[in-house]
């Protein structure tokens, strides 16, 4: 297993593993693997597509790295990963794993990745699939570089953690003809945003001092420690709270009401972790400690995402 406590080699293929943050994946694929869900209940299994599926699982990865790497760059230039008063992971640029020049080489690459992994998406999704790639691309650089220092980034999280890859995976994987956007999926993408904000919460609330000495008016900078604190609580309760809602309604709405009640209870499960974490976070305060709540949040991001998938394969087979 690849740590950040072994010897690395400078630019070596271990330095960039590290500099990818593959714990950072899963919060990628979490609201793909829910539109895909999504479109499953509703295409069935004749007509749904599994090439652009794949594809949009792909095309969320590569830019997971790419943000992470645009991240490392940007916040090693402008002195935000002094290694010395750093609370989070280590970064590669600050810890000299990977050099400056290589990580420009490497966004260029891993946006290039990005963009020939998206392309074929717009044979499913017209021309509009390009708009939507730019964005995703122009807003990594954005929000390490600009939104972040004023509050935005959770804004940032709701909408390309949630809306963009739950409605848009939706959206290219149904049959031509059957391409909308459901008041349905709409909301459950929102839901999913925030409750993969609550990771963001989270990392936010443990570099609220270093973030306030930097510039970052982050939200929980302006909420302060205990505001902060509630935040982190009431985006993972009111985003598993209206998926339980959505998915409750249209399983009333079809009579469906036997075997995905059931599997609606599962969300009790989220809720247990997400409390527990809550209340770890409040006891640990404030240190270097508050990373293993980083990785519990990271972990019930994670399980929301299976018993949401789970839930909605349920309302499409019962």
């Amino acid at each position: 297993m690849i740590s950040e406590n072994d010897k690395i080699t400078t630019n070596s293929l271990r330095a960039w593993f590290l500099a990818a943050r593959p714990k950072t994946l899963t919060g990628a694929a979490t609201p793909v693997i829910i539109g895909i869900a999504l479109a499953w209940k509703d295409a069935g299994t004749e007509g749904f597509q599994a090439i652009p599926a794949v594809l949009c699982l792909l095309f969320a990865w590569l830019m997971q790295i790419d943000s992470n790497f645009i991240n490392d760059y940007f916040d090693c230039i402008h002195g935000n990963d002094d290694t010395t008063s750093r609370l989070g992971p280590k970064r590669a640029c600050a810890e000299g794993w990977i050099t400056l020049p290589a990580m420009r080489r490497g966004i260029l690459a891993l946006s290039a990745l990005a963009a020939l992994a998206g392309a074929p998406l717009i044979g499913y999704g017209g021309w509009q699939m390009t708009v939507v790639g730019a964005a995703c691309l122009l807003f990594a650089f954005l929000y390490t570089t600009v939104f972040s220092y004023h509050g935005m980034g959770d804004v940032l999280v709701l909408v390309f953690f949630g809306v963009v890859p739950v409605c848009l995976t939706y959206y290219v994987i149904m049959p031509a003809g059957a391409q909308t956007i459901p008041l349905e999926v709409a909301v459950i993408s929102l839901a999913c945003g925030l409750v993969i904000d609550t990771l963001l919460c989270i990392n936010n609330y443990r570099d609220r001092d270093n973030d306030r000495k930097d510039g970052k008016r982050t939200l929980v900078v302006r909420l302060g420690e205990r505001g902060g604190a509630l935040l982190y609580l009431a985006t993972g309760l009111a985003g598993c709270g209206v998926t339980v809602a959505v998915l409750f309604a249209t399983a009333l709405s079809h009579s469906r009401l036997g075997i995905p009640l059931t599997g609606m209870a599962l969300f009790l499960v989220y809720l247990i972790l997400h409390i527990r974490a809550f209340k770890s976070m409040k006891h640990i305060g404030r240190g270097r400690e508050l990373n293993k709540v980083l990785g519990l949040t990271a972990r019930n991001m994670f399980v929301y995402g299976i018993i949401t998938s789970f839930n909605i394969i349920l309302l499409g087979i019962a």
